[in-house]
């Protein structure tokens, strides 16, 4: 079974006020961190989406063996990201999408591998990531589901899939600090 994992990360960082991808985690950065995680993983085909501040941050991560995607339409939303990202994939032969943000650098690869596996046993249906009220991303899409994911418009991203009751989501049960860092004061604490 032949799998892409897809690291999103082409936004402004509008809330953070600066490129987050790029700031400093000890000798690596917030972007650098999360594609470590990835590496770290059963897939073989790793790419990330840039947008905003691309040529800068493809600088900081061109010694990582990754495939870059660019999005030239980042300002219009996170499923621009994703829609040019299942674009890219289209012409290739992978059978699934494992999406993941840039900038949530708790999820290791254990919990990417663990969706990944319990996939593999159900390969017709989405494994997401339960948040409190909602599903959300680390979340793997089976190739039948490409075309949705092709139509995604705004800033909702994949939410609206995910948390479609007729379309039977699983969700695996471990634990897994799924935090993203949006502000100046998200950055803080989880330097801290």
């Amino acid at each position: 079974m032949k799998i892409a994992l897809l690291i999103l990360a082409a936004g402004n960082s509008s809330r953070m006020k600066t490129a987050k991808q790029l700031l400093p985690v000890g000798d690596k950065t917030l972007l650098g961190l999360t594609i470590e995680n990835a590496l770290k993983t059963h897939v073989e085909d790793i790419f990330c989406v840039l947008g905003a501040n691309s040529t800068e941050i493809r600088s900081n991560i061109k010694d990582y063996n990754i495939d870059i995607i660019e999005n030239l339409n980042y300002t219009e939303g996170v499923s621009s990201s994703i829609s040019c990202a299942i674009k890219y994939l289209e012409k290739s032969s992978f059978d699934a999408a494992l999406i993941m943000l840039g900038d949530q650098p708790n999820i290791k690869a254990d919990y990417l591998n663990a969706l990944i596996l319990n996939f593999k046993k159900k390969p017709d249906h989405i494994f997401a990531s339960k948040y409190s009220k909602k599903n959300g991303v680390p979340a793997i899409f089976p190739l039948k589901y490409f075309p949705d994911l092709r139509k995604l418009q705004g800033e909702k991203g994949a939410s609206d899939l995910l948390n479609n009751d007729v379309l039977d989501v699983k969700t695996i049960d471990m634990k897994v600090d799924l935090t993203d860092i949006d502000t100046p004061e998200d950055y803080k604490n989880f330097i801290k």
